[in-house]
């Protein structure tokens, strides 16, 4: 059994390898096609537009991997069965249970292998590609000042700043209003400043040239001031440019200290909470449509490549479908983010449990 093992995993891996560089080249040429317009109006130069799909290609595999899973697992059972290997194998005494258990060790790994590859190496290439979006899509330039920038630093805090300008870690136009902690609709205190300094050795922030009022039922009281610094606040730079990212260019860590900084700050996160439990769940998937598709290919039928292709595209785009519906409840709120993440897998694993079910074993 161990020799026929070896036979039907070398077929897996080797129709998983094809199927997924086929997927890749196919993404590459549309998206080529579609954006080359743009790259020639920026005059961009061939080693950024051969580095831009270099960074591209992660995020392709990501998506297509448990396609090409699945598509392979379809494709290797479909040939066994046609070919009555698989029949020849029932009939020695090996269960289905028995012949698939070296492609589930194998999705096993492949799904630890994605885990790594989705959570750290595609966020830090999405970052690399979406640089030189930015630049030459014209969408704005990477290290340039972002503008009208809002942060609820924290419960009874609220930032407004005008222009950030990230490679020197300053802000301008800036306001700070403090709130009663009893009362959040009461302010406190109000700091208007023209700048605003970040100080990486002392962690904090330094106002320049500004005004300070505080309010009371005495009334409000007014100074000015050339330097003030702040007390300790829940943000630096480094936050700033995050909150200005998406979820794609953050890694598992970074996101996850993004979604604590936010909820220190009383903010609403489900949103990154969904985004932060689907990079962990989506990964799984390649193990699930081995478990869904090798006991629906096990069932002997007249089809050839093109049907199992099918098939296998039909399947993933329900997944998807499934994937983004539950994603927008999970974004309204109104269904817990951990579900939202895993419900599609959920649904495809029930479906592979009850094919299994009824199929000869």
């Amino acid at each position: 059994m161990k020799k026929f093992d070896r036979y039907a995993l070398r077929q897996f891996v080797v129709t998983a390898l094809f199927s997924l560089a086929a997927f890749v080249a196919i993404f590459l040429v549309i998206d080529l096609m579609e954006n080359l317009d743009d790259f020639l109006d920026r005059s961009a130069p061939s080693g950024i537009i051969f580095l831009y799909y270099v960074y591209f290609m992660p995020e392709i595999i990501k998506l297509m991997l448990p396609v090409s899973v699945l598509l392979s697992a379809l494709f290797t059972t479909g040939r066994l069965s046609t070919y009555n290997e698989l029949t020849a194998l029932k009939s020695g005494g090996v269960s289905l249970y028995r012949f698939m258990a070296p492609f589930v060790i194998f999705a096993m790994l492949v799904s630890g292998f994605a885990i790594f590859f989705n959570g750290w190496v595609v966020p830090y290439t999405n970052q690399k590609k979406f640089q030189i979006a930015r630049v030459y899509f014209h969408k704005y330039i990477g290290n340039a000042p972002r503008a009208n920038i809002f942060i609820q630093e924290s419960r009874t805090r609220i930032l407004s700043i005008g222009i950030f300008d990230e490679s020197r870690g300053s802000a301008l136009r800036v306001s700070i209003q403090e709130f009663d902690p009893a009362d959040v609709s009461v302010m406190t205190a109000r700091y208007d400043a023209f700048e605003m300094t970040w100080d990486p050795e002392r962690g904090d922030w330094t106002l320049l040239k500004g005004t300070a009022r505080s309010f009371s039922a005495g009334g409000e009281v007014e100074t000015t001031f050339e330097r003030k610094r702040l007390p300790a606040m829940n943000f630096s730079p480094d936050d700033i440019r995050k909150e200005q990212q998406k979820p794609d260019e953050m890694n598992y860590t970074e996101l996850g200290e993004f979604i604590d900084g936010q909820k220190r700050a009383g903010q609403d996160v489900s949103r990154w909470l969904v985004d932060y439990y689907g990079k962990l769940a989506f990964p799984f998937a390649n193990l699930i449509v081995v478990i869904f598709g090798i006991p629906f290919s096990a069932i002997k039928r007249r089809s050839g490549l093109g049907v199992e292709f099918g098939i296998a595209l039909a399947i993933c785009f329900i997944y998807m479908i499934f994937l983004k519906v539950s994603q927008a409840f999970g974004y309204n709120g109104d269904m817990d983010p951990l579900l939202t993440a895993w419900l599609a897998n959920l649904i495809f694993l029930a479906g592979g449990a009850a094919t299994l079910a009824f199929v000869p074993r």
